[in-house]
């Protein structure tokens, strides 16, 4: 199998280093806000985290632009912050309290907002990805340079969806990057005992879709890679795939003891790959930022997610007209 890619971590400023750290770290201190309310009783319903995973979206936006649209699964609250949505509206939603970005009727996994081109997290298992490849279609159709993300997982990559959407987004040469999120457990069945090609990023090969595998727990070289899919994409050649060799550290939701692998192997991950802390020595070892600057940011992080937390649950709940509207059929 071919190695992930590494980051050359050449021509990267100390303010891209800050930026990724503190966006991540928010990321992190927000999913863990939304485990301690869970736990709380203050979410219901399913809550899927994103804890270990942060760098995949965080490079990703880093190397979009202005009027790319995203989708993603029902594990998207860090997608969600990482194109910019304002976790008082994100929190709120996971609580079902009116201030929510789908005004508490959505909940965890049913979250949109135009404005962000954010087309939601999704329930069904690989059900956004021919939504991906519609909005990459309405791109084209529009004669924009807009490209869109489908983000989907490991179990989801063998989803029959999936490879019509590769064989429609071929055809047509539409602009989408298909972004496999291959955290190495789909549910609760390892990629090796459930894939019979564990190199996912090879899938699009009989479709003529080009793809490479890269390493999901280094910010730097997930952004590199999304630079050089959004080149070949936005060029006019079509569709590419993105393997994110990644790793959650919680389980499939919040419900899931994850007995089906060793704590040591979880503990090893977070000790030698952990995405957080290989930017944290980035930033130290190059001198471009001390450790009370970066406990500070901590600090303010920390701040914003105790207030989008104190928001969500002072938010009232929605009233019950509120049922009937945004009804279509």
């Amino acid at each position: 199998m071919a190695a992930a890619k590494k980051s050359s971590k050449s021509n990267v400023s100390a303010e891209e280093l800050m930026s990724h750290y503190r966006e991540m770290l928010m990321i992190r201190r927000f999913e863990e806000k939304a485990g301690q309310l869970y736990g709380m009783g203050l979410i219901g319903g399913f809550c899927h985290l994103y804890i270990g995973q942060e760098a995949v979206v965080v490079g990703l936006e880093a190397a979009a632009k202005e009027g790319d649209q995203r989708v993603t699964s029902y594990r998207d609250h860090g997608h969600m912050l990482a194109c910019g949505m304002d976790p008082k509206g994100v929190m709120a939603e996971l609580t079902g309290r009116e201030g929510g970005y789908s005004k508490g009727k959505g909940g965890s996994m049913h979250m949109f907002s135009a404005e962000k081109r954010f087309y939601g997290g999704h329930g069904i298992v690989a059900a956004q990805v021919p939504i991906g490849a519609g909005l990459a279609f309405a791109n084209k159709y529009m004669g924009t340079d807009d490209v869109s993300f489908a983000y989907f997982g490991d179990g989801a990559a063998n989803q029959g969806q999936v490879y019509e959407t590769f064989n429609m987004a071929s055809l047509w040469k539409l602009p989408c990057i298909f972004v496999i999120e291959n955290n190495q457990y789909a549910m609760g069945t390892s990629l090796q005992r459930g894939s019979s090609t564990p190199e996912l990023y090879t899938r699009g090969e009989a479709f003529g879709i080009p793809g490479e595998a890269v390493d999901g727990m280094d910010v730097l070289a997930v952004k590199e890679a999304g630079d050089r899919a959004l080149a070949h994409c936005r060029a006019g050649n079509g569709p590419y795939i993105l393997e994110m060799k990644t790793y959650r550290y919680r389980g499939h939701s919040m419900s899931d003891p994850a007995k089906y692998r060793t704590r040591e192997e979880v503990q090893k991950v977070k000790s030698e790959k952990d995405p957080i802390d290989h930017v944290r020595d980035l930033l130290v070892t190059g001198k471009h930022a001390t450790e009370d600057e970066l406990k500070a940011i901590d600090k303010e992080v920390k701040k914003i997610v105790s207030e989008a937390a104190d928001f969500a649950t002072e938010s009232p709940e929605p009233a019950l007209d509120e049922l009937f509207t945004d009804i279509y059929a």
